[in-house]
C-alpha cells in the first residue's frame, strides 16, 4: 500500500484544525453549562482517565499504527498484526472495566473523592470500552494511509461529544454526567464505523485466527513496553497537576486553573502539527545518515516556532484580562493569573516538541524515555511541594518549570544522539523582536477604551510590529519568508517566486 505522506499529513493538519475550532467555540458554553465547580470535577475526571488509558491503550494504539504501515515479506501481515492488537485491545479494556468498577463498588472511590462520583466513575467505566475501540480503529486507519478516513471520524466524535454534553446539560439539567455520556456516544460512533472500515480491508478469517508464527510477538510487545513508558511520561506533564490540584484544593480552583491550561495551550497549536509532520520526515533523513540536515532542519522548525510562540504569548499576557470574560464569563477571572505563570513553559514546551519529534524518527526511544523522565520527576515534585503551599499559582510555577525543562532535556537528548537542535536559534533577536513588540502591543491595548475593539486591533497591529522587528534584527530573513510562503496554495506561491525572481534580477 502506497501512502502519501503530503496527503496525510493535511489529512491530520485539517482534522486538528477542525477539532480545535469546534473546542474552541464549544469551550464557553461548557463552563457556562458546569460552572468552575462542575468543570473542575469533568477536568480532573479526564486527567484520571488519560492516565488510567496510558496503560490500557497507549501500547496498543501506537504500536499497530507502526506495525500496520510497515511492509513484510508476508502475505497476511497487515491482517494478522490489526487480529493480535484487536485481541490485545480488547483484552486490556476488559481488564479496564474491571480496575474501575472494582475501586468503585469497593467504596475507594467514595471516602476519596465523594458520593456522587460514584455515577462519574461508572461512566469512565464504559467510556473505557468506548475509547479503546475508538483509538484502535482510528491508528490502525492512519497506519493503512487512510487518514481520509480517520481525521473526519475525529471531527464526527468531537461534534457528537460537544453536542450530546450541551444538549442534555442545558435542556435536560444533565451535568458532568452528561458531557461524560457525549465521550461515550461519540467514541462509539467512530469505533463502529471505524472499524467496519477496517474489516472490509483485511482479511477476518485471519484476524479472528491465531496470530501467525511469522508474526514476531515479542517485537510487538517490546514496541508496546516502551511506547507506554515515553506515553506515561509525557502525559504526566500535562495531568499531574490537575489531579493534584483536585485532590489538593477541589474543584472550583481545579476549574479555574484547568481554564488557564486550556488558553495556554492553543500557543502548541503549530507546534503539534510540525511535530505530526516531523516524525514521518526525520525518519528518512536518519535511515540516510544525514545528521547535517537534520541539524539545520530542526533548528530552522524551532526557529520559526519560537517566532510564533513568543509573540502569541505576549499577546495572550496583554489581552487576557479582556479576553477571559468574555470567553469564560466574569466567574473565571481568578484564572488570569496562574495563566501568565504558565505562558513561559508553554514556550519552553513548543520549542521541545519539534525536537522530540526528530529523536523519535531516529527509532531510539531509551534517550527519550530519560530525558522526558527527567522533566516528568521534576514537574511532580514541585507540584506536590507548591500546590498545598500556593495553591493555583503554586501548581502554574510547577508545571511551567517542569515544562520549560523539556527544551533543556531534549536538547542533551539530541546531542546524544548525534544532532545540534539549536546551531542556528538566533535566541538574542528572537528576544530582541520581542522586546521591540510588547511596549507596543502594550501601548495599543491601553489605548484602546472598547475589549472589543482591542481584541480585534491589537493582535493585528502587535503582529505586524512584530513581524517588522523580526526581519529588522535578523532573527528571520526575507529570503526565508518567500521560501515558507513558496508552499503555499496559488496565488500566494505564485507572489513568493516572483519576488524571488525580482530580488535575483
Amino acid at each position: 500500500m502506497s501512502r502519501s505522506i503530503v496527503k496525510g499529513f493535511l489529512s491530520i493538519f485539517s482534522g486538528k484544525m477542525l477539532t480545535s475550532v469546534i473546542s474552541i467555540v464549544a469551550l464557553p458554553f461548557v463552563v457556562r453549562v458546569l460552572g468552575p465547580d462542575g468543570y473542575g470535577d469533568y477536568a480532573f475526571l479526564l486527567s484520571v482517565f488519560s492516565v488510567m488509558m496510558i496503560f490500557f491503550s497507549s501500547g496498543v494504539t501506537e504500536g499497530v499504527q507502526k506495525f500496520a504501515a510497515e511492509e513484510r515479506d508476508f502475505e497476511e501481515w497487515r491482517s494478522n498484526v490489526v487480529g493480535f492488537y484487536l485481541k490485545l485491545a480488547t483484552g486490556l479494556a476488559a481488564l479496564g472495566v474491571v480496575c474501575v468498577v472494582g475501586v468503585t463498588r469497593l467504596g475507594i472511590v467514595e471516602r476519596q473523592l465523594g458520593a456522587r462520583f460514584d455515577l462519574y466513575f461508572y461512566l469512565l467505566a464504559a467510556l473505557v470500552v468506548a475509547a479503546q475501540y475508538r483509538a484502535f480503529a482510528r491508528r490502525t486507519l492512519m497506519g493503512f494511509g487512510l487518514e481520509e478516513y480517520s481525521e473526519p471520524l475525529r471531527v464526527v466524535g468531537k461534534i457528537l461529544l460537544f453536542g450530546t454534553g450541551l444538549g442534555l446539560g442545558y435542556f435536560f439539567g444533565f451535568g458532568v454526567e452528561g458531557f461524560l455520556l457525549g465521550n461515550i456516544l461519540g467514541d462509539a460512533v467512530v469505533a463502529v464505523i471505524g472499524l467496519w472500515i477496517i474489516l472490509n480491508r483485511v482479511s477476518i478469517r485471519e484476524v479472528v485466527s491465531r496470530t501467525a508464527e511469522s508474526v514476531s510477538r515479542n517485537e510487538l510487545l517490546t514496541f508496546n513496553v516502551l511506547n507506554i513508558a515515553l506515553v506515561l511520561l509525557v502525559m504526566s506533564l500535562y495531568h499531574t497537576d490537575i489531579i493534584m490540584m483536585r485532590m489538593f484544593l477541589g474543584s472550583e480552583e481545579t476549574g479555574y486553573y484547568r481554564a488557564a491550561l486550556s488558553i495556554a495551550e492553543y500557543i502548541w497549536f503549530v507546534p503539534i502539527a510540525l511535530q505530526a509532520l516531523l516524525l514521518h520526515s526525520a525518519s528518512t533523513l536518519w535511515s540516510n545518515e544525514e545528521y547535517a540536515r537534520i541539524s539545520s532542519l530542526t533548528t530552522r522548525i524551532i526557529r520559526y516556532t519560537a517566532l510564533l510562540a513568543v509573540v502569541m504569548s505576549i499577546g495572550v499576557a496583554v489581552l487576557a484580562d479582556r479576553f477571559v470574560p468574555y470567553y469564560y464569563g466574569a466567574d473565571f477571572v481568578p484564572m488570569i493569573r496562574p495563566l501568565l505563570f504558565l505562558l513561559p513553559g508553554v514556550v519552553g514546551f513548543a520549542l521541545a516538541r519539534p525536537i522530540y519529534a526528530v529523536s523519535q524518527g531516529n527509532g531510539d526511544l531509551k534517550p527519550i524515555i530519560v530525558a522526558t523522565s527527567g522533566s516528568a520527576a521534576l514537574n511532580l515534585v514541585l507540584n506536590y511541594l507548591l500546590i498545598p503551599r500556593f495553591g493555583m499559582i503554586g501548581a502554574a510555577t510547577a508545571t511551567s518549570i517542569g515544562y520549560g525543562s523539556m527544551l533543556l532535556m531534549h536538547v542533551g537528548c539530541a546531542r546524544h544522539l548525534g544532532y545540534y537542535p539549536l546551531k542556528d536559534f538566533r535566541a538574542p533577536r528572537i528576544l530582541a523582536a520581542g522586546a521591540i513588540a510588547a511596549p507596543v502591543i502594550y501601548a495599543a491595548d491601553w489605548v484602546l477604551a472598547s475589549d472589543m475593539a482591542a481584541l480585534a486591533v491589537v493582535p493585528v497591529v502587535g503582529f505586524v510590529v512584530y513581524a517588522v522587528a523580526s526581519l529588522a534584527v535578523g532573527a528571520v530573513s526575507v529570503e526565508e519568508v518567500l521560501n515558507v510562503l513558496s508552499y503555499f496554495p496559488s496565488p500566494i506561491d505564485n507572489w513568493s517566486q516572483s519576488v524571488q525572481q525580482w530580488r535575483q534580477e
